[in-house]
């Protein structure tokens, strides 16, 4: 099935996108794995016209955004995230009208109508890099409230979190970390920013999927709990052999995460089936918003 995969996107001149979350069978056939923002922008760069994205819609989405002229593939089209689902645009907008004018951050959790709306985006890696880069006394932040604590905890502006949550972060209980850390005492506990503030007020380090993976790699220590979904100690895994991670809670698991399989992947190259394309009317807003993210790493 992975031979078949490969000389589809041969044969498509594709390039296949897979999240840490999925599956270890994704992940072993995709060209790229990382964060979604990652392999977005990554992928913009080649010069493929199909891009398969093995993660939720709204990965998708960012791909089409930063991508307008490649066929975008998700291979499941109901492959969805929970906490993006917890805004719309037009819940958005009422708040936006309630609240006195702001610059509104965005995860890049979040669907392609919402990032047409902002002011700019961040992801958990930057969002603190990206408040205090904006001349404002406060911010709104959405979707994620724990990312948004997060980012109050370390600047002096004024954040207003909306009231989303990723569901798998929020699980994870400080009795959870606690029993982890007393099973496995030499332990190093990397939790995620989408973790309540009592998650990350127990940790030993907090870090985006990626950075959790570049940490571990270039980390003295050898044992680890993680404190994020359960995919990630695949890649984890995979590339520090000679260490060891635990996780934080074997509830953390995401079903939309675990949704694409080899077939799926295989049916949406031969027919296009799960095409994902963002009306330029958001699109172009929408892109604003990411560019002007990512104009800060420059």
């Amino acid at each position: 099935m992975q031979n078949k995969i490969r000389n589809l996107l041969k044969e498509k001149n594709g390039i296949l996108l897979a999240h840490n979350y999925q599956p270890p069978e994704i992940q072993d056939v995709a060209d790229l794995c990382g964060d979604s923002l990652e392999l977005s922008v990554r992928a913009s760069k080649t010069d493929a016209d199909v891009i398969v994205f093995c993660g939720v819609h709204f990965m998708a989405e960012t791909a089409s955004i930063l991508s307008p002229q490649k066929t975008v593939l998700l291979p499941r089209s109901d492959a969805g995230c929970p906490m993006a689902d917890m805004v719309t645009p037009g819940a958005l907008k009422a708040l936006m009208d309630e609240l006195p004018p702001m610059p509104v951050v965005t995860y890049v959790n979040s669907t392609a109508a919402v990032k047409a709306l902002s002011t700019i985006c961040c992801t958990s890696a930057n969002a603190v890099e990206v408040v205090e880069s904006l001349d404002a006394e406060e911010v709104l932040m959405v979707p994620d409230q724990n990312l948004a604590n997060y980012v109050a905890d370390r600047t002096k502006t004024r954040i207003h979190p909306w009231e989303g949550y990723c569901p798998i972060h929020h699980l994870l209980t400080p009795n959870d970390v606690l029993q982890a850390k007393e099973a496995h005492p030499e332990a190093v506990f990397l939790a995620h920013p989408e973790c309540p503030m009592e998650i990350l007020a127990l940790a030993d380090v907090i870090a985006s999927t990626s950075g959790m993976v570049r940490y571990a790699g270039a980390s003295d220590y050898n044992e680890f709990i993680i404190g994020t979904e359960l995919g990630l100690l695949y890649p984890l895994e995979t590339k520090n052999p000679e260490k060891t991670f635990y996780p934080a809670s074997e509830r953390m698991i995401c079903q939309d995460m675990k949704k694409i399989s080899l077939e799926d992947v295989v049916r949406s190259l031969e027919t296009f089936d799960g095409e994902v394309k963002v009306p330029e009317d958001i699109r172009r807003p929408a892109l604003k918003a990411v560019q002007r993210m990512i104009e800060l790493a420059l």
